[in-house]
């Protein structure tokens, strides 16, 4: 008995690799909510010039997964899909913002309730709140 070959001798980290490269790098969920789903920003890009670079001369563009398709048959296809629906589930809960670290941290300012004392002078219920 030999020794035992070393496990991925020949180093396959391809994919490790292709996936932290920035060269073609997608957009983001925070950035589609905050930029691209703006109404005025949302219009521009679903009527955009012509670009010969781009897949379909840039003509059929789906904003909320942030890609180019071919033609619109392949565009109302994949509005029917199920990765278009689960991307717009995930694009309908709030992004996740540095606020919200902060105060998970224990750093961000507790938001206080209004005192009894208040709220009676005003009529209101402690209920209400």
């Amino acid at each position: 008995m030999g020794r035992l070959r070393r496990s991925r001798a020949h180093h396959a980290r391809r994919d490790v690799h292709r996936a932290s490269r920035t060269r073609v790098r997608g957009r983001d969920l925070d950035q589609i909510q905050m930029i691209d789903l703006d109404p005025k920003n949302r219009a521009a890009l679903e009527t955009q010039a012509l670009d010969y670079e781009k897949p379909g001369l840039g003509q059929h563009y789906c904003v909320e997964c942030a890609k180019y398709y071919e033609t619109d048959v392949a565009l109302q296809s994949h509005w029917r899909s199920k990765v278009h629906k689960r991307r717009c589930k995930q694009l309908r809960e709030p992004a996740y913002t540095i606020e919200e670290s902060e105060r998970a941290a224990g750093l961000g300012r507790e938001v206080k309730p209004p005192p009894v004392a208040a709220l009676m002078e005003t009529g209101d219920s402690v209920a209400a709140i």
